[in-house]
C-alpha cells in the first residue's frame, strides 16, 4: 500500500496520495494547486493517478484538481451535494472505490459544508476493517471544523456533532486520523495541532469537543470558539466548484520605473521581505507581508482586493517569485509582478523610501510614561483583547484596518502591538499607507509582554 501524506505549511493544509504499487494505480485526496510533487511521487512508485477526491469545496485555498485532471486524465471523485460546475463522478455515502488491494469507503460528514465527505481506508492485503480515515475538515488532532462556511452556523454546528458521533466516532478506537488541515488553518479552532495525525480512541479521550456528550453544550461550545471567517472564503469556493482551473499565473520580474508606474495606477504593492527589512526601509505606500514565516496567503487574502493589481516585492526574484505562489493557492490572481532585483534595485537609483520605527515591547510601557501623546493601536483578535488589554488602548483586527481607524489620529504617534509583532508588522504598514505620519512597530512582544512585567491590563 502506497500512502503519503503532504503538507502546505503555509496554509497548513494537508493532501494524501494513496495507492497500491503492485496494482499500478493510485488516488489523491484534497490536491493543493502546486501539484508536481504528487506527479514526482507518482512516477518514483511506478503509479498511475487515476482518481482525484475531493472532501468538500474548500474555502481556504484553491485546488489542483483540474491541474491534476488535466495532467493525467484523471477522474475527479467529490459529493453530490457539492454540485460543481466540471465534469466529475459523483458518489454518495458508502461509496466505495478499489485502487489495488486498498479499498476507500465515503463516509457523508456534513456540517464544516453539506457535501463534506470523510474518507476511510482499508488494506484488504492486511485485513477486513478500515486502519486510517481522513477526516478532511470534519475532525482535527486536538478540535473539529467550523461550521460556518456554507449554512447557518449553530446548523452546521449540529450537523458536525452528528457526523461525528454517528460516523466516525463509529470507528475502532485504533483507526487513525489523518486530517485536511494542521495548526494554523482557519478551517478549525485554537485547539487544532500542529501533529500530523492522531487515533479515533485518542481524540476521543483528549479532544474537549468530543467529551461533550450533549449536543447542545457541544454547540455552544464550538460556537464560542469560532473566529474570524477565512478572507474570501466565498470567492475561492466558487473558484473550486467552477470549470477547472489549469493555469497558474505567470509573473515577470520588473523594473523600479514599471514598479513606481503601476503604484501610481491604483497597484498594491507587497512586501514580502522580514519586518526588519521592511521598517529599516520600504517602498512608500506599501504593505509589510512577510513570506518567511507560515500565513502569508492568509494575510495577503485578508488585505488585498481582489480586483487590485498587486505587485510583489522580494529579496531576489526567487522570493517575488515564490510569494506569487503563495498568492496563487488563496485565489489571488491578479498580479502584476514582482520588483526585478529586489528591494536593493529600488534603493540603487536612489528612489524614495519609507521607514518605520521599531520598538521592543518591553520598553513601550516607559515610552507611553513620557509621551502622553502615544496612542496605542492593539491589532489582536476580539477574544484576544477581551482576555486582556492595555488601558485605553484601540482595538481594530489588523485584518480590518482598511482606511485609518476612526479613534486613530493621524498626526499623533501611534504604537501598533499584537501578541509578538507579527501582525503588528502588517498593521503598522497599514497605518503608514493610509497617513499616520509616526507609526511605531512594537516588535519583540506584544501584550502579553506588557502583563508579565506587572504592568496593568484590563479584561
Amino acid at each position: 500500500m502506497i500512502f503519503r501524506q503532504f503538507t502546505h505549511d503555509d496554509l497548513g493544509c494537508a493532501s494524501y496520495l494513496i495507492g497500491d504499487e503492485d496494482a499500478g494505480v493510485a488516488a489523491v485526496v484534497d490536491p493543493r494547486f502546486e501539484i508536481d510533487d504528487y506527479l514526482l511521487l507518482a512516477r518514483y512508485m511506478n503509479v498511475q493517478i487515476e482518481h482525484v477526491l475531493e472532501t468538500h469545496n474548500h474555502a481556504d485555498h484553491v485546488s489542483g484538481h483540474g491541474r491534476l485532471a488535466a495532467a493525467t486524465g484523471a477522474t475527479i471523485h467529490v459529493h453530490r451535494d457539492a454540485e460543481p460546475d466540471y465534469d466529475h463522478e459523483a458518489f454518495d455515502d458508502g461509496w466505495e472505490l478499489e485502487l489495488g488491494a486498498v479499498r476507500v469507503r465515503a463516509l457523508h460528514t456534513p456540517g464544516h459544508r453539506p457535501e463534506h465527505t470523510a474518507f476511510a481506508l482499508t488494506d484488504t492485503a492486511r485485513g477486513s476493517e478500515p486502519w486510517a480515515v481522513l477526516t478532511g475538515d470534519t475532525l482535527f488532532v486536538g478540535d473539529v471544523a467550523r461550521p460556518d462556511l456554507a449554512i447557518d452556523r449553530e446548523d452546521g454546528a449540529r450537523d458536525i456533532f452528528h457526523s461525528l458521533h454517528y460516523q466516525l466516532l463509529s470507528l475502532p478506537p485504533e483507526t487513525e486520523v489523518w486530517p485536511g488541515h494542521l495548526g494554523g488553518s482557519l478551517c478549525g479552532g485554537p485547539g487544532m495541532d500542529m501533529k500530523v495525525s492522531s487515533t479515533i480512541g485518542y481524540e476521543r479521550r483528549h479532544n474537549p469537543l468530543l467529551g461533550r456528550e450533549d449536543e447542545d453544550g457541544f454547540v455552544e461550545e464550538l460556537l464560542a470558539g469560532l473566529g474570524p471567517q477565512p478572507p474570501n472564503f466565498r470567492a475561492i469556493v466558487d473558484l473550486n466548484r467552477g470549470p477547472l482551473l489549469t493555469a497558474g499565473v505567470e509573473v515577470m520580474p520588473l523594473a523600479p520605473r514599471q514598479v513606481e508606474l503601476k503604484r501610481s495606477e491604483g497597484a498594491l504593492i507587497v512586501d514580502v521581505r522580514t519586518d526588519l527589512q521592511f521598517d529599516e526601509a520600504h517602498i512608500p505606500g506599501s504593505v509589510a507581508i512577510t513570506a518567511l514565516h507560515a500565513g502569508f496567503g492568509t494575510k495577503l487574502a485578508w488585505v488585498a482586493d481582489r480586483d487590485q493589481e498587486i505587485v510583489l516585492v522580494g529579496r531576489d526574484d526567487d522570493e517575488g517569485r515564490r510569494a506569487a505562489r503563495l498568492a496563487t493557492a488563496v485565489g489571488i490572481r491578479k498580479l502584476g509582478g514582482f520588483l526585478g532585483g529586489g528591494m536593493t534595485a529600488w534603493r540603487a537609483e536612489d528612489r524614495d523610501a519609507g521607514r518605520i520605527e521599531r520598538l521592543r515591547a518591553d520598553e513601550l510601557h516607559a515610552r507611553s510614561e513620557d509621551d502622553p501623546d502615544l496612542q496605542i493601536l492593539d491589532v489582536r483578535e476580539q477574544d484576544e483583547w477581551d482576555r486582556g488589554h492595555i488601558p485605553g488602548s484601540i482595538h481594530v483586527p489588523y485584518h480590518d484596518i482598511h482606511s485609518m481607524p476612526d479613534d486613530v489620529d493621524p498626526a499623533r504617534p501611534v504604537a501598533v502591538i499584537c501578541g509578538s509583532g507579527q501582525r503588528s508588522a502588517v498593521a503598522a504598514s497599514l497605518i503608514a499607507r493610509f497617513g499616520g505620519e509616526q507609526v511605531v512597530h512594537v516588535v519583540d512582544g506584544g501584550v502579553g509582554t506588557w502583563e508579565r512585567a506587572g504592568h496593568p491590563v484590563t479584561t
